[in-house]
């Protein structure tokens, strides 16, 4: 199938949006056999990111590119996960995930959920299938983790999540240099105040990994609250460290 040139327009689709492909995981989609888009560029400067040369490096692959991979799967992969940096960043990702669901794909969107208006028409036309949603930090610390003020966007997301029948799950980074035992136990609250029911993921940072801020190691965090809040399980990640 080839791309509605109608759509998105010659310029566009030799723009090199995409750092790049990760061809096969089982572990980024739930029950799913994917591949990773990674975008470049980030519109947050989060201490503990893991992809600095994503976030501050340039795009390599052209939206041609992608179809011509993403046509070179069908029937092998399930479906596609959309992360970064930050997908929603980009004017043509809407476009983008017509054409990866024209192929038969089910589509995930790894976001920090900055973009609440585009968030919602994709949801309200039934282009999204699957949301990792970034819970950076509880209001107060925001700007010390991201380095921006979108932390309104941020709950208009959540709250069009909420109310909308697209399967979710919420997620928070730790690391003990930015966010504390307290502040973690304020983000549950948060989230069953605005009623949220689902999993809860505490996903303890990677020691040894090279990051946007440069950060000391993080001391472990361990079980802080009991694994259920109101309707909300609390999962911990990378308990392996």
């Amino acid at each position: 199938m080839n791309i509605n040139k109608e759509h998105i327009s010659n310029r566009r689709l030799s723009r090199k949006s995409i750092y790049s492909i990760t061809p096969f995981t089982l572990l980024d989609y739930p029950d799913k056999t994917a591949c990773i888009i990674w975008f470049a560029g980030c519109n947050m400067r989060c201490g503990y990111c893991y992809n600095p040369e994503i976030v501050f490096g340039k795009g390599k692959m052209t939206i041609i590119e992608l179809q011509e991979f993403l046509q070179s799967r069908i029937g092998l992969l399930d479906g596609v996960v959309l992360s970064g940096g930050e997908c929603m960043m980009y004017s043509e990702i809407t476009d983008i995930i017509k054409f990866i669901k024209s192929m038969g794909y089910k589509v995930k969107i790894d976001t920090n959920g900055s973009n609440p208006k585009k968030f919602d028409y994709l949801i309200q036309n039934e282009l999204i299938d699957y949301v990792a949603l970034d819970f950076k930090s509880p209001l107060s610390k925001f700007f010390l983790v991201t380095k921006t003020d979108f932390f309104n966007d941020f709950v208009q997301s959540l709250q069009i999540l909420i109310h909308s029948d697209v399967k979710f799950e919420i997620r928070t980074t730790y690391h003990s240099d930015l966010l504390t035992i307290s502040d973690l136990q304020e983000m549950a609250d948060f989230l069953v105040q605005k009623g949220y029911q689902g999993q809860y993921f505490i996903q303890q940072f990677r020691n040894g990994t090279d990051t946007i801020g440069n950060l000391k190691e993080s001391k472990r965090l361990e079980t802080w609250i009991d694994h259920s809040v109101d309707n909300i399980e609390i999962i911990f990640r990378n308990n392996d460290n």
